[in-house]
């Protein structure tokens, strides 16, 4: 017998009551992975994912530790100072930010060269995992059963490759982990950090991958602005050794996001298909003119 869900208006509720704080007047900000909800007072509520309550620990330790080294980032409320377990989900609260927009690819570069020069901290970050739940996503995909062999098969070579993956020497590094414009909150005073679900210890060309894949995969990224943000970071991913490797395992986690969505929004199935196909080497060579999802 099926188990009836919660919605997401409920989760917000227990949530809101575990922490002592009312949720009247919320306003629904994001419903995705994680769902977002604007409270009354300039908090932010965060509903994460089942099972995900280590990486809602992880995020707001993340936050606090770039609040200490004065690095702009989206800040957590002291109360409650930990994540709260509701029905099996994360909820954390955090101080909302003033009005802001999605940062470009320059501010993006400069806030990723000072994110990498920071000295790591000294206890809760684990190493670089860029196949965190790609098996669950591929194997909940709505597939035919030639096209999930073929995506496992290629799941197991690229794990092969990141562990022969030759970077230069160097101390590991903090890493955003997911680290694209949407990921940074651009006010009149300063551009914020978010979402640090993936940050983590690891090779700082992992975040610069994404804006590289949007130039060369997507083609979206136009080449004066994919200059521009080499030249505010100071270094072109496309011209390490092991960019090739660190593409593909992005383009393979960009094609099974676009699945996973596609099975719950009809609008994302034919872009699904397509990253797929491309993947499968059916359209040629690089960029494939993959659409960004909404």
């Amino acid at each position: 017998m099926d188990v009836e869900q919660p919605t997401p208006a409920a989760l917000l509720a227990a949530a809101c009551a575990a922490a002592g704080r009312s949720s009247a007047g919320a306003q629904l900000i994001r419903a995705g992975e994680n769902t977002l909800w604007r409270l009354p007072g300039g908090v932010v509520a965060r509903i994460g994912r089942t099972g995900q309550l280590a990486a809602a620990h992880k995020e707001l330790a993340v936050a606090r530790w770039l609040h200490r080294h004065r690095v702009p980032a989206v800040r957590p409320l002291d109360h409650p100072a930990a994540p709260l377990a509701v029905r099996g989900r994360p909820a954390t609260f955090w101080y909302e930010l003033p009005p802001h927009r999605p940062g470009t690819a320059t501010e993006l570069a400069a806030a990723l060269r000072r994110l990498h020069r920071l000295p790591p901290p000294g206890a809760g970050l684990g190493a670089l995992d860029p196949f965190v739940r790609l098996p669950e996503r591929i194997d909940a995909a709505d597939l035919e059963r030639t096209h999930r062999r073929r995506l496992h098969a290629r799941l197991a070579e690229l794990r092969t490759a990141w562990r022969e993956l030759v970077l230069p020497a160097g101390p590991p590094r903090v890493v955003h982990g997911d680290a694209w414009s949407g990921n940074l909150a651009v006010t009149a005073t300063a551009a914020h950090l978010l979402d640090f679900e993936r940050t983590a210890l690891g090779p700082v060309e992992w975040d610069l991958t994404t804006t590289a894949v949007g130039r060369h995969t997507f083609g979206t990224v136009p080449p004066g602005t994919y200059a521009a943000f080499c030249a505010a970071y100071g270094a072109d991913v496309t011209e390490s050794p092991g960019y090739p490797v660190l593409r593909d395992i992005r383009e393979l986690r960009l094609a099974c996001y676009a699945l996973q969505q596609s099975g719950t929004d009809p609008r994302h199935r034919a872009e699904a298909r397509y990253r797929l196909a491309c993947l499968l080497g059916e359209h040629g060579p690089r960029p494939w003119g993959w659409t960004p999802l909404d």
